[in-house]
């Protein structure tokens, strides 16, 4: 959707990946499917971004157990016809060959009807698992000032992580060139303006529509490529002298504030999604749900009742402190404590949760201890459960226990004792 007098712009939202990482997160459902902060999908920060930019055609290219992710698309993310806006989930179709998505450019490639149909002038591509606040348009701005055929989003990191990123190597002439694009470097340059940091990839892009259908095209036919977005595409545009970086600290954000500007997370470990929680959940969150300049927008919980708070007798007190409880909660006579509770969680008398995740309709029944666990979607845990504090029974119970001790229980999993 143009801005007024504006160009022409399509989003592409990259909705396809397995998300191995987020296993058993992922073992029902697509990555970008994947609740987070109580009422959201992972999607919606990616969705949100874009609608709260004006870009308003939009597709999302799905894949992988892509039930819930179209569902949660079409039910949530209705726009209006009547202005020809729309948000519109499109499964690989195969239209060019036997084969499902290769990878994420193969994605686009296959769906160049799309891109034809519209015909933009400007094509922005996004991944949809990020937590983050962007506004595109600024993006775009800054692409079609430089001249370049592609724009990478990127977010500057201490230059001692750069071995966990895609790293932007600039030209130091001209910083907003891209001069190289490296793969988990161990020994990079830092920047010219700030030599402890680099450039990490936000897997975001800006193209010209003309080049990047020229891009996709050429790299279809290459029989070693990897068909990706940021291993194949971007570094041939970096070889031709045709990339350019977009430093995401210069993206302004309505609302946002000191301690929130820049903030971006890859939420695809059940480490890193258990710590991006524990953030929103802590007294002075980095990343700020409550910016009603620039939403997270969602339809979750909005026809539930009120979260609900009951028995106020001694040692019998329903509590919820330090945590973020949804839309349909009741906390009977239990005590909760830095978690987030999804919509529909019921947690009954004298149980304690503690610095945990519980996932839509999951209930607690009397006297459970849950500490450092990620409960997932329609669990019933029974009296007397405990969780989190022996992982060796976690484990012969067939519960995920990563390596820092953070214990999942996958969807719908019955629990006996």
């Amino acid at each position: 959707m143009p801005n007024r007098g504006g160009p022409k712009v399509l989003a592409i939202v990259l909705a396809g990946g397995e998300g191995k990482r987020l296993m058993p997160l992922t073992a029902d459902r697509a990555k970008p499917a994947v609740p987070f902060g109580g009422i959201y999908r992972l999607i919606d920060f990616a969705l949100s971004n874009l609608v709260n930019s004006n870009y308003l055609h939009i597709v999302v290219l799905t894949q992988y157990k892509s039930h819930s992710l179209d569902r949660h698309v079409t039910t949530t993310w209705r726009m209006s016809s009547l202005l020809g806006n729309y948000v519109t989930p499109v499964p690989a179709q195969q239209r060019v060959g036997k084969n499902w998505y290769l990878g994420s450019a193969d994605a686009i490639y296959q769906s160049l009807n799309l891109i034809h149909d519209e015909k933009p002038d400007y094509v922005v591509v996004v991944g949809a698992d990020h937590v983050y606040r962007m506004d595109f348009a600024d993006m775009v701005d800054a692409h079609i000032a430089s001249g370049a055929k592609a724009s990478v989003a990127a977010i500057r990191q201490p230059i001692s992580l750069a071995d966990q990123f895609g790293v932007i190597d600039v030209d130091p002439q001209n910083p907003a060139r891209i001069r190289a694009f490296l793969e988990k470097p161990t020994d990079p340059q830092g920047l010219p303006d700030s030599p402890d940091e680099v450039l990490a990839s936000m897997g975001n892009y800006v193209f010209s529509t003309d080049a990047l259908i020229e891009a996709v095209t050429r790299d279809a036919d290459l029989k070693d490529s990897k068909h990706d977005m940021g291993g194949d595409i971007v570094p041939a545009f970096v070889e031709r002298g045709e990339a350019f970086v977009y430093d995401f600290k210069d993206n302004e954000i309505p609302g946002a504030e000191d301690r929130d500007r820049g903030y971006w997370r890859d939420v695809g470990t059940i480490d890193s999604y258990f710590d991006a929680h524990m953030d929103l959940v802590s007294i002075h969150p980095i990343f700020n749900l409550y910016n009603d300049r620039w939403p997270i927008h969602t339809t979750s919980g909005m026809s539930l009742p009120p979260a609900k708070f009951v028995h106020g007798s001694h040692g019998r007190t329903g509590t919820a402190v330090d945590s973020i409880v949804s839309p349909g909660c009741i906390i009977s006579g239990a005590t909760v404590s830095h978690s987030m509770l999804s919509p529909n969680v019921v947690v009954r008398s004298f149980s304690d949760i503690d610095s945990s995740i519980l996932l839509d309709g999951v209930k607690v029944g009397r006297s459970c201890i849950v500490r450092r666990a990620i409960i997932d979607k329609g669990v019933h845990l029974p009296e007397g459960t405990h969780i989190g504090l022996d992982h060796e029974q976690d484990r012969a119970r067939g519960f995920t226990v990563t390596e820092s001790g953070i214990v999942v229980v996958g969807k719908s999993t019955v629990i006996t004792s």
